[in-house]
């Protein structure tokens, strides 16, 4: 039988809340990272504005950017090329303002992206005397009512420990970064556009969905289901990591060092998002036969068994983030470790892998994460309270905000069993995590005098 793509036959079964992995990484990345010696052993670095190493390093910059944009060109499959108009050109006669933009422009980022100075606390050593900082000129997305993140401020000039820094960042590319990026989203870039073509998949009508492609791999799914649904396979997150770690690296190369550990972070946010399962797969907890029979189902006229999946996929993704995010939060807090601490930290996970390399995102992190599908959803079903992952007309997303305490509450007498699940996980998180890591310090360190 001949096998016809159909670009919209699984277009669904991804909702734009799946575009948020694991909620809040920052609390994660203190665990992960606060035993590290390449983090704990560094020294304060001092904050310098965005617009600082912009201007001192710009000739650099501008190498380093023509550099990734002639690597991906080459290197990464479905690359969309950087049209020649966004390319960023050292020019020492125009105002920070300026400069500003045409960075953002040339990594094709969402114009409105902060990239301001500030810090998450660790919650588990909350620092009071810090004051907070407004919301807004962190993040361009408007936190729900369930968001966890409490931002202070951070002054130009000021030490700060490495860790604080990169833990900070791990979480920040959810802040807007990717937003509308595309030629078919609201208010994106024109005059030029920014060369993605048409958003791949999700709801391009739906600004936090538009982010999707830039945080998510489907890298596994087999040839059948790339020719059923071959815009899947348009994803940028290796691109993300490759811009935001060579950027890292010049960094410290160049004596920016909070710019190295920020810019790592970002990197690490998209590697890090590739370890959550629903983020790897398309639906893990369905077959690709299932998912065929339910879009035909769909296409002549029924569509109630397809939109059930979806909602069950959403809901099913939702619980395990609220159930991490909480236990995470709540021990810190407390001061307290559990498993999900433990394996946070567990650095003799990190052998087990080969060592960082440009394929490394793909092939290792995604691979392992679309492997552990099946079994992360069949635990989310057996461990959660049936009324929020096995019914198909009830839809988490749209409540999550006053759900969230009795989704909390109901899981006290079922959670140990996600307990083993999210801690593999959560192991997978800390050591890929530590690992690219080690491989974005390695050419700072070789280049050191």
């Amino acid at each position: 039988m001949r096998l016809v793509a159909v670009p919209f036959a699984l277009l669904v079964l991804l909702l734009p809340p799946l575009a948020r992995a694991w909620g809040n990484h920052s609390p994660m990345c203190y665990r992960a990272f606060e035993r590290m010696p390449e983090v704990a052993n560094s020294a304060p670095v001092k904050a310098e504005p965005l617009v600082d190493f912009l201007r001192e390093q710009e000739g650099a910059i501008a190498r380093t950017l023509d550099a990734q944009e002639s690597w991906a060109r080459e290197h990464l499959k479905g690359h969309a090329p950087r049209p020649d108009a966004l390319r960023f050109v050292a020019d020492a006669k125009r105002g920070d303002a300026d400069r500003r933009a045409a960075f953002l422009r040339a990594l094709r980022l969402s114009p409105q992206s902060r990239l301001a100075l500030y810090l998450q606390i660790d919650p588990r050593a909350v620092d009071t005397a810090r004051p907070a900082i407004d919301v807004n000129l962190v993040t361009a997305v408007a936190p729900g009512k369930g968001a966890t993140q409490r931002f202070a401020a951070l002054q130009a000039g000021e030490a700060v420990a490495p860790l604080a820094v990169l833990a900070s960042a791990c979480d920040e590319p959810d802040y807007g970064h990717d937003l509308n990026l595309f030629d078919d989203n609201p208010g994106s870039p024109a005059s030029p556009s920014y060369g993605f073509g048409k958003q791949p998949f999700g709801n391009p009508a739906v600004a936090i969905g538009s982010q999707a492609p830039f945080h998510m791999g489907f890298f596994h799914q087999g040839a059948v289901f790339n020719t059923l649904a071959p815009t899947f396979a348009r994803t940028f997150t290796e691109l993300r990591v490759q811009q935001y770690g060579g950027l890292a690296q010049l960094a410290w190369q160049t004596g920016h060092a909070y710019w190295g550990w920020r810019f790592a972070g970002l990197a690490l946010h998209h590697v890090e998002d590739l370890t959550q399962p629903y983020h790897a797969s398309a639906a893990p907890g369905a077959s690709l036969g299932h998912m065929m029979w339910v879009n035909l189902k769909a296409q002549l006229g029924a569509p109630a068994d397809r939109q059930g999946l979806v909602v069950l996929q959403s809901n099913r993704h939702f619980v395990l983030e609220q159930f991490q995010t909480r236990w995470i939060i709540n021990n810190a807090r407390q001061r307290s470790d559990g498993p999900l601490e433990l394996s946070l930290r567990d650095a003799a996970r990190d052998a087990r892998y080969p060592p960082w390399s440009p394929t490394y995102i793909r092939e290792v992190v995604a691979a392992e994460a679309f492997a552990a599908g099946p079994a992360t959803d069949a635990a989310v079903v057996v461990g959660a309270p049936a009324k929020f992952v096995t019914d198909p007309n009830f839809d988490f997303a749209v409540n999550e905000a006053t759900l969230g305490p009795e989704l909390a509450r109901d899981l006290q007498g079922q959670r140990d069993a996600l307990h083993l699940a999210m801690a593999e996980l959560l192991g997978h998180f800390g050591a890929h995590s530590r690992n690219a890591l080690r491989g974005l310090l390695k050419p700072a360190a070789q280049a050191a005098p």
